[in-house]
């Protein structure tokens, strides 16, 4: 296969591709509307298991109502998970939400953090959320993996990795860390579109050259890999 003859040649070039196809910073990219790092924190929160398009049309219900974190802090969870409730694991999520909130209330003055390590000790945030609010509200180093990136990845043969942890080692190790905010969100917005889960549309693929599970015939034959 022509193109590059290193693994860390391979992601560049990947990368390359696809900011030409999905150009603009971490935050341009981002589907989810927020204008501030708690309302991120909060939308993503509320994607778990939901499409970003019914983030959209709830996030600004319960905004409305707790504007802040000292107003969702004190919120009654039953209220918020009503709110929420088309998100779906809206009690979960509501706990998450209400828990989140008396911990930057408690423990940061009110203020999102913006290290990892201070992001992952509230409730509902893992190292996905982590990295979105980092790479997306802060423009700091950050790489979420969910399982749009973890297919992609595999399918371009730049980790073996199924932990999303792992994956994002992999992938940290290939890329400049100023690029791994965009690159995630660009990978999630190819397998949408081209590399989707179970018929990859290979055929109609930019990256078909450069990868080694591209199907060579028509897409509308490709098979699923990874």
């Amino acid at each position: 296969m022509a193109g590059p003859t290193t693994l860390r040649g391979r992601a560049r070039a990947v990368s390359r591709r696809l900011a030409g196809e999905f150009p603009g910073t971490a935050r341009q990219l981002c589907a989810l509307r927020h204008d501030s790092p708690f309302e991120l924190l909060v939308a993503t929160i509320l994607s778990a298991q939901c499409t970003d398009a019914r983030v959209n049309q709830v996030l600004p219900g319960l905004l409305a109502r707790f504007p802040d974190p000292p107003a969702l802090a004190a919120a009654p969870i039953e209220e918020v998970a009503e709110i929420v409730h088309s998100t779906g694991f809206f009690r979960a999520k509501a706990t998450n939400l209400v828990g989140m909130a008396q911990g930057l209330v408690s423990r940061f003055g009110g203020e999102v953090p913006e290290r990892l390590e201070d992001l992952v000790t509230l409730p509902g945030v893992g190292r996905k959320t982590a990295n979105v609010v980092r790479s997306v509200a802060f423009d700091l180093p950050g790489l979420p993996v969910d399982t749009h990136v973890g297919r992609v990845a595999r399918r371009l043969g730049l980790t073996d990795e199924t932990d999303p942890v792992r994956v994002e080692a992999d992938l940290d190790r290939l890329l400049p860390p100023a690029d791994w905010g965009a690159f995630s969100l660009r990978l999630i917005l190819h397998g949408r579109r081209t590399c989707v889960a179970r018929r990859p549309r290979c055929g109609a693929c930019g990256l078909a050259d450069l990868c080694p599970s591209a199907d060579p015939g028509p897409a509308s034959s490709a098979r699923p890999r990874g």
